[in-house]
């Protein structure tokens, strides 16, 4: 009896399936996929983007990164990365975080680290501006040898600052100098052209104070949170960072040298080796009052360079206030227009309603002079009708009646004070 065939086994399967290991996933061209099945598919969220790297030199460079390079580079989260993104609309903010500052201010967004500035590369008037700005002032400090004491983080923070004021300042001062004649022209000559004119205005005028208002709520709070601002110094928590490293290294190299120096118990003890014993316990000991004093150094300028730091923003605070200040009375000014606006038109409206009211009595005199005449063009049998000249001043003493009662209606309104006088 013949060996029975596995119908599992390697050689019975197809050649194109057998060529590769079992288990491995296979696409419809028989090459394995190594890794993800769908590996040639590009993840969503995963395209490269356009960068542009500023280093404290000031020299430029076009990067393409994707999102997990970003975030594995600067030690941020993906939701910190979405504020960057520019097909979201997100209102402006300032977070400090481990290594990175993240910045979303007006149209320039970045990343900002204790060694360079990741800008997104975009054709933006601002975006430019400041990419050329922050270089010259970076590359002008160098070759002059400036010693400035602001760290490289806070300089590019400050030239964010700068010009996003700058440009919300700008736009302000172009909407005041549109405001304030089609304001003035509104005054003299209510038509609905102005009045759809100064809605538009209007409109502008509340979504430059929303962003100008965040502006200044987000520099406040971070003012208002010293934990937030010490985080935000990037450059000494680097320097210490290094500190503590070369610190952790020098005990490592001391522990190993005294434990090269133990010896065993039944072993005579040797006075070179317990002097290198104490020695080592010295070294220890020495290090560990240096790292204290650090780090009481450290904590001392960290307090310090908080106070740097809430100066700096007090300042442009003072000026996006100013700014919101203008924009208070651009508003005020408004207000006090429609204001002037309503008063005019209710004038209209009660000189409508006087001349309504005369109208009426007007109505109410003829009535009673049509009712007289009326009555004596009715067919009937009286002596009154024998004489034509009687119907002459039936007329006649009428209109007089008429008359007095209209002019008793005048004085009647006026002393109550519904005409004036």
């Amino acid at each position: 009896m013949g060996e029975q065939l596995d119908p599992f086994s390697v050689s019975n399967l197809p050649d194109f399936i057998s060529s590769q290991k079992i288990g491995r996933p296979v696409n419809l061209e028989g090459q394995s996929n190594r890794g993800h099945p769908f590996s040639g598919l590009k993840k969503r969220g995963q395209s490269s983007r356009s960068w542009v790297k500023i280093d404290q030199d000031g020299n430029s460079a076009v990067l393409e990164l994707d999102k997990a390079t970003i975030m594995k580079r600067c030690s941020l989260p993906s939701r910190d990365l979405r504020l960057l993104d520019p097909l979201f609309i997100y209102p402006s903010s300032i977070l400090g975080r481990e290594r990175a500052i993240v910045v979303s201010l007006e149209k320039i967004r970045c990343i900002i680290t204790a060694e360079e500035v990741i800008l997104m590369n975009a054709r933006d008037a601002s975006v430019v501006q400041y990419q050329s700005e922050l270089c010259k002032r970076l590359q002008s400090n160098q070759h002059l040898n400036l010693i400035d004491d602001l760290p490289f983080e806070f300089k590019a923070l400050e030239l964010v600052l700068e010009l996003s004021c700058l440009s919300l300042d700008a736009q302000v001062n172009e909407l005041e100098m549109e405001v304030y004649p089609v304001l003035d022209e509104l005054a003299t000559n209510i038509s609905t052209l102005n009045l759809e004119h100064v809605r538009r205005l209007k409109g502008r005028l509340l979504t430059l104070t929303q962003k100008v208002q965040k502006v200044c709520d987000e520099i406040e709070h971070l003012m208002d949170d010293d934990d937030d601002m010490a985080e935000m110094y990037l450059t000494e928590k680097k320097e210490r960072a290094e500190a503590h490293a070369s610190e952790d290294l020098g005990d490592n190299i001391g522990e190993d040298y005294d434990s090269s120096g133990i010896v065993s118990k039944s072993a005579p003890v040797s006075p070179v080796g317990s002097t290198s014993g104490t020695f080592g316990k010295l070294q220890r000991a020495f290090s560990s009052i240096v790292g204290s004093h650090r780090s009481l150094l450290s904590s001392s300028s960290s307090g310090d360079n908080i106070d740097q730091l809430e100066m700096l923003l007090e300042a442009y605070f003072v000026v996006v206030d100013n700014t919101l200040s203008k924009l208070s009375s651009l508003k005020e000014y408004i207000d006090d227009t429609e204001d002037l606006i309503n008063i005019k038109l209710g004038n209209v409206q009660n000189q409508l309603i006087q001349f309504q009211l005369l109208l009426t009595a007007a109505t109410f005199v003829a009535a009673i002079f049509a009712a007289v005449t009326a009555i004596f063009g009715m067919n009937l049998q009286d002596s009154v009708f024998q004489n034509p000249t009687t119907f002459q001043y039936v007329l006649l003493i009428t209109g007089v009646g008429c008359g007095l009662l209209y002019f008793g209606f005048v004085l009647y309104f006026k002393h109550k004070k519904v005409f004036p006088l």
